[in-house]
Parts: structure tokens; C-alpha cells; sequence
């Protein structure tokens, strides 16, 4: 909806809109988001779902169309005053395939798997997608020794990734025909934070290149 509305936040702290025209979005999550014509993305005021939309008379005094009342389940309330409305119209957008970009996680893990030396001498393939009670380690290799490696393949490496092949690790050291599993945190960029816990977990770090992945050479002038 594009419309004249004030906007007022009552809940932990209080925020006021003065009237002027704005875009408001309600969205079948239940979320409700109040834009102006800048800021890109961010919007000004907003109510994250789970929430209720109620739509209401103004009240005496107040110049307006209609009041919306949003409130959230810890009953905190945006209250939308519409004034004039330029637009009004609903869309199904249907469900979304998600953003596809080169070079994330799922194409990082087919080249690793194809080019699996990457990881050192003696590396072999195991598994892609090897299936635990919590979800697929990405892959699941043997080192030059025979031992099980367990790789976990971001395309940002941070602490999260980190948690996750943790996760991974405990419970792939149960099971007697994988112990001793060690683990590699896989990324093409690992944040320091992310380095430092790996490390202090016994967990290896490495950085991929993606174009040498792909048998791409750089354009970029290179020192050395």
C-alpha cells in the first residue's frame, strides 16, 4: 500500500511518523514494514512476526481513514494512522527459489569434491552430503593415513560454520567405523574470530580459491 500515514511505536521505548506518504508492506509472514523512498532496504518503523493486524476506527480528534494496530506477542503495538491512499493491492509471489550466486557453498563443494588434492596429498572422496542425525556434512574425505575427515565448505567462513562442524564432529566420533574423524573448516574467506576457535578446537582452516577451483586464472597484476 502507498498512503498518507503517521505511525507511532509504543512498546519498550516510543517512536513517532508524522503524516506524510509512505509504502507499507504486509507480508504473508505476518511481518509489517513501514518504507519511505530511501534508507535502500531498511525500513523506518517495523513489526516482526509473529504479530496481529487489527484495523480499527480512528480515533476522535485524529484526521485519518482507517487505524491499524499491529501488535506482537510481547504486546508491543505500531499504530498506523492512514490518511490518503495512492495505491492498494495484494500479490501472491508464490515460493521463492532463493538467490543463486557463483561461487556459494553448493558449487564451492562440487569443485572441492572434483579437486580434492586441494585439501593435501593422499586426500581421497569419500561422500558429498554425508548424512548424521543433524544434517549433511559436506564431505566426507580419507587422508593420506586412511583416517576420516569430515569438511565443512562455506562460502564465508564465521563462528557459526565453525558450531556447525562441531556439531558434526561429536557425532561422527561416536560411530566406531569413523573414529578418529578430524575436520576441515573450508571457506573462502575466515573471519579471525572464526579462525581462533576452529584452531583451538583441533579443527584445520582452508582458504579456497575459487578461480584456481574452477582452472581459472586471474586478471588481477599480481607482486609475485
Amino acid at each position: 500500500m502507498i498512503a498518507e500515514c503517521q505511525v507511532d511505536y509504543v512498546g519498550r521505548l516510543t517512536a513517532h511518523l508524522p503524516m506524510a506518504r509512505r509504502l507499507l508492506l504486509v507480508k504473508n509472514d505476518g511481518s509489517v514494514s513501514v518504507h519511505a523512498d530511501d534508507r535502500a532496504y531498511k525500513p523506518l518503523n517495523w513489526m516482526s512476526p509473529p504479530c496481529r493486524l487489527v484495523e480499527q476506527p480512528v480515533p476522535d480528534g485524529a484526521a485519518g481513514t482507517a487505524l491499524w494496530v499491529v501488535t506482537n506477542k510481547a504486546g508491543e503495538e505500531l499504530r498506523i494512522i492512514l490518511g490518503e491512499v495512492e495505491l492498494d493491492s495484494s500479490h501472491e509471489l508464490g515460493i521463492d527459489p532463493g538467490l543463486v550466486k557463483d561461487g556459494v557453498e553448493a558449487h564451492l563443494q562440487e569443485l572441492l569434491a572434483e579437486h580434492v588434492q586441494t585439501l593435501g596429498p593422499g586426500y581421497t572422496l569419500v561422500r558429498r552430503e554425508y548424512m548424521t542425525a543433524i544434517g549433511p556434512v559436506d564431505l566426507l574425505c580419507r587422508d593420506a593415513s586412511g583416517g576420516s575427515v569430515a569438511v565443512e565448505i562455506k562460502r564465508r567462513g564465521e563462528i557459526d560454520g565453525v558450531e556447525q562442524l562441531t556439531r558434526y564432529l561429536e557425532l561422527m566420533n561416536r560411530d566406531s567405523t569413523l573414529a578418529p574423524v578430524s575436520g576441515v573448516f573450508a571457506a573462502q574467506l575466515i573471519k579471525p574470530q572464526a579462525r581462533t576457535l576452529a584452531e583451538d578446537r583441533g579443527i584445520r582452516c582452508l582458504i579456497l580459491d575459487y578461480d584456481a577451483l574452477r582452472g581459472t586464472e586471474s586478471t588481477e597484476f599480481r607482486l609475485f
